[in-house]
């Protein structure tokens, strides 16, 4: 028994521009920090391609249409001003994403390992059912989520998401499905603008931790101590998905909070605590944010060290 780490070459083919912040070179950092010593016990697999069914899961079936029929063979399809572009590697690497969750879920179901990691680009936190939105095309965290509740029958999945940024697309998709809970630790004031504290669902699962500018480890443990963890003990999830961003850490430059690389390792065990108690361990982390290549490496390597930690 082991951790996982679903990862493909297509993902690398998602090129965005020159500049982009959500660049190739992202998980070529992930990918480097994985193969250091320390990490030969991972398990390493191609992620398969999701399919269209695993998509609608969560996705409009109009908006899904958008994306497939007119993702670019050459240049560039622009979905939200400039965020959000597809080249013509994109379309593969989001289905690779998707494959990559849901396979999670089914070998950590199927017993064949203990925890997964997919370390796959670009993220999908902010796609909503029927939009692409801030680097994100199709929100792979809520398709696995969606995915293990249709396909093994589960009642209660939980998303937790310690990206800097709220995870706006999960919680659209989770806000009227009281058995699916949304929590998400984030900068706020700060992009998108959604993720009030009085954004809690329709059965109080939708849980929204802001952070201000320049939160440091201490409160964000306490916080988080305080309002997250003690709400996913009383959820009781059967499955956590984590969406696992690290631009909270305090190298990254498109954010302001200030998380050191144990804050990742803390907040990746706090939940661990609750899925052994809670759901046998079964636990699928999906790579969203992250934006300095030494934070991101750092803060990857960190939590994955606690994912194989259960093993």
């Amino acid at each position: 028994m082991t951790t996982r780490i679903y990862t493909h070459a297509a993902c690398m083919e998602h090129k965005p521009g020159p500049g982009h912040p959500e660049s190739p070179e992202r998980l070529r950092a992930v990918l480097a920090a994985l193969k250091a010593p320390g990490f030969e016990a991972l398990q390493w697999q191609d992620a398969p391609l999701g399919t269209r069914e695993q998509v609608a899961l969560i996705h409009d079936a109009d908006f899904i249409d958008q994306i497939m029929d007119n993702a670019p063979s050459r240049g560039y399809l622009v979905l939200d001003g400039g965020d959000t572009v597809m080249s013509p590697g994109s379309l593969e690497a989001v289905m690779r994403c998707v494959g990559a969750a849901c396979a999670g879920v089914d070998a950590v179901m199927a017993g064949e390992v203990d925890n997964v990691f997919c370390a796959t680009r670009p993220c999908g936190h902010h796609a909503e059912p029927d939009r692409a939105m801030g680097f994100c095309v199709f929100n792979q965290a809520a398709i696995a989520a969606a995915h293990a509740a249709e396909r093994h029958g589960l009642s209660r999945v939980a998303v937790v998401d310690f990206d800097v940024h709220h995870g706006n697309g999960t919680q659209a998709a989770f806000f009227n499905k009281p058995g699916m809970f949304y929590a998400s630790s984030h900068q706020s004031p700060f992009y998108p603008g959604t993720g009030s504290r009085n954004e809690t669902g329709v059965d109080h699962n939708i849980v929204n931790l802001p952070l201000a500018r320049g939160c440091d480890s201490a409160q964000f443990r306490a916080r988080s101590e305080a309002e997250i963890l003690p709400a996913l003990r009383d959820f009781a999830p059967e499955f956590l998905i984590i969406s696992a961003g690290f631009d909270a850490h305090h190298l990254d430059p498109l954010a302001a909070l200030e998380l050191q690389d144990d804050d990742f390792r803390w907040i990746t065990d706090e939940l661990m605590r609750i899925a052994d108690a809670s759901c046998k361990g079964r636990v699928v982390s999906i790579l969203e944010g992250g934006y300095s290549m030494e934070g991101l490496a750092n803060g990857t390597a960190a939590h994955v060290r606690r994912l194989m930690a259960a093993a």
